[in-house]
């Protein structure tokens, strides 16, 4: 499992120097360049400019804390990114609820609780306090969310 403290740990470093980011960004590209094109076609209006970028920042931690929980991980082609999201995409549909009780089935019998929860947090809107709000809108959170959960599973398929 990829714990907390590693994701901070990664958090950490980037907030630090964002040269590190940069150059982990770059190795995301030469390692996933298919998982990179994934995140990068999003189709044009399902996702705003700062949504892209943030979606982009969000899944190069993600990235970056699997590696170094696991190490580097095998390619991923096309066909296995696909089928990934659409089981997502299938179990999100399956759900009810807001936002945040449709992530309940996705807690469920996972071995990544804490990078689910990293996600959750990191789209997650607060009504009361929007200037703290990440750049995400209330229509852009389901795609993000479906996105990173897809690299999640793809990055830690076997590794748990």
């Amino acid at each position: 499992m990829v714990s907390e403290a590693t994701i901070e740990k990664v958090l950490a470093r980037f907030e630090e120097d964002a040269a590190l980011f940069e150059e982990a960004a770059r190795e995301f590209g030469d390692q996933q360049p298919e998982l990179l094109q994934y995140l990068l076609n999003v189709p044009e209006g399902v996702l705003t400019p700062e949504e892209g970028e943030y979606l982009l920042y969000l899944a190069i931690i993600i990235w970056q804390s699997v590696c170094e929980a696991y190490g580097q991980g095998q390619l991923h082609s096309g066909k296995a990114i696909e089928a990934t999201e659409e089981k997502n995409w299938e179990l999100w549909e399956a759900g009810s609820g807001n936002f945040n009780r449709r992530l309940d089935a996705f807690f469920e019998n996972t071995p990544q609780e804490d990078l689910l929860a990293f996600v959750e947090d990191a789209l997650t809107l607060d009504e009361e306090d929007e200037e703290s709000n990440p750049p995400v809108t209330k229509e852009g959170a389901e795609p993000m969310f479906i996105a990173l959960k897809t690299l999640i599973d793809l990055l830690t398929n076997q590794r748990s």
